[in-house]
């Protein structure tokens, strides 16, 4: 007695769907009258769905079980299909790559969003609430100082980066004091710890 091993059988196109859907495909295309074969095709693509419920999930679910059926088929099936065919050359097209966005920061510890902070300060007038909004800048910068190079900084080389960083239009009274490293440093810890998670 020869046994039917699955490794003898052709290969699944897509195994998720099993032998039998394969196999009610293959049986489409011997169908010859094309108005039952369409009306074939939409009872498998039925049965297809009840198979793969997770796919309701995705948008345009319908339109991926065609495709799939398509490619079942190995794109043979001649079928009046309610959405374009894919190709099989289609298919295998690698993805375009993505160009990263590749922003030149002068100082990489501090981060991007910091440069647009600063930038944005340059361009207000001058009054209270922009010296409150470089203030905060300040602190952020010594904050972002801190998360990387987890060692004691002076708050003076912190107000030079300002000045460095805004091409010298802005200013901060040099006596200024931030608040401490230690505490800086433990609020970080606290964070890590949480998870970054606010409390309920």
């Amino acid at each position: 007695m020869e046994y039917d091993y699955n490794t003898r059988r052709p290969k699944l196109e897509l195994p998720e769907y099993g032998r039998n859907i394969q196999k009610m495909i293959e049986h489409l295309m011997t169908i010859e009258d094309r108005d039952e074969r369409n009306k074939a095709a939409k009872t498998v693509i039925g049965v297809m769905g009840n198979l793969n419920p997770h796919l309701r999930d995705v948008a345009d679910f319908k339109h991926k079980l065609w495709d799939h059926l398509a490619i079942i088929s190995d794109f043979k099936l001649d079928i009046d299909s309610p959405y374009e065919t894919p190709t099989r050359e289609l298919l295998q097209e690698k993805p375009k790559r993505i160009p990263y966005n590749q922003k030149s920061i002068r100082f990489k510890h501090y981060g991007h969003s910091i440069v647009l902070m600063i930038e944005k300060a340059v361009e207000m007038e001058e009054g209270e609430e922009k010296q409150d909004l470089v203030q905060m800048i300040a602190y952020h910068m010594k904050k972002s100082y801190l998360t990387w190079n987890r060692e004691a900084v002076d708050d003076r080389e912190i107000l030079e980066d300002l000045v460095t960083l805004s091409g010298g239009k802005l200013q901060l009274d040099p006596n200024l004091e931030l608040p401490e490293t230690r505490a800086i440093l433990a609020k970080n810890t606290r964070k890590k710890k949480s998870g970054g998670k606010k409390r309920q």
